[in-house]
């Protein structure tokens, strides 16, 4: 098994720890925060093996993870991509870990009604956390989180791996969908599970305190990455008028976030 590490610019040591701890573990230094797309693509000429984990830093593999999942994706020949059960650090599942694309109906029944936290089992108003498919089953999504996402390397060169368009969050909404464009199915099998320590990176915890300019980019992110994929993949779909509309949604969210962000 190959391990690298790419590390976007850390001033904590990191790269010295790793080269002294773990010798074993090859490292891509970027000098600057690439973002989590161009981070990854920088260990892509480096990696060698036939099938490829994205794995966050902020995870915990369980045993037998890694082995069971790569034994799925052998075994299905029409699966292009499989992930885990993700765990929050309180047993939860992560609910990002299985989604659906971020249709006009999907998004404003997710971010701008929320109407899939009043019914979170309902198939019309819960489509993009999938919450009317139980989690504990093997079942076809649209989008695999990228803290934790396996898939042939032959594949990934084929989609071309990231798009680097985008900085944070986002971008594996966008690779999923290249590769469901090949043909290939992608699986959420929960047989399996790892924990995700999430918000870290984000500054969301209190592990990491960021300034309130850091914040608001990195909270920005995922918004601004929501418009990046739907004018690259969806706008051809819908008329133009409903297009406006979606963008003029994506605004108002991006809105509330920052007065949230700025008020507390």
């Amino acid at each position: 098994m190959q391990v690298i590490v790419s590390d976007n610019g850390s001033t904590d040591d990191s790269v010295k720890m790793i080269r002294e701890k773990h010798p074993w573990v090859e490292v891509v230094e970027n000098n600057a925060n690439l973002g989590f797309a161009a981070g990854n693509n920088r260990a892509r000429k480096k990696t060698r093996g036939e099938y490829v984990l994205i794995l966050n830093t902020d995870t915990i593999i369980k045993k037998n993870a890694l082995k069971s999942c790569l034994d799925y994706l052998e075994s299905n020949s029409d699966v292009g991509a499989v992930t885990c059960r993700v765990e929050l650090n309180n047993g939860e599942l992560d609910k990002d870990t299985r989604r659906a694309f971020p249709t006009p109906w999907v998004s404003l029944t997710h971010l701008v009604l929320r109407l899939d936290r009043i019914f979170p089992k309902s198939k019309l108003f819960a489509r993009y956390w999938y919450g009317y498919i139980p989690e504990t089953e093997t079942h076809d999504v649209d989008v695999i989180q990228a803290s934790f996402l396996m898939a042939s390397k032959k594949l990934l060169d084929k989609v071309d791996w990231f798009d680097e368009d985008y900085f944070l969050d986002g971008e594996d909404i966008d690779l999923c969908w290249k590769i469901k464009k090949t043909g290939k199915r992608l699986v959420y099998y929960p047989e399996e599970k790892i924990i995700h320590l999430k918000g870290v990176t984000k500054g969301k915890k209190k592990k990491r305190k960021l300034p309130i300019k850091e914040k608001i980019k990195f909270r920005m992110s995922s918004v601004n990455s929501m418009e990046i994929f739907y004018r690259k993949r969806m706008w051809d779909q819908y008329p133009y008028l409903l297009n406006i509309i979606v963008l003029i949604g994506i605004r108002f969210v991006k809105f509330v976030r920052i007065l949230k962000l700025i008020i507390s």
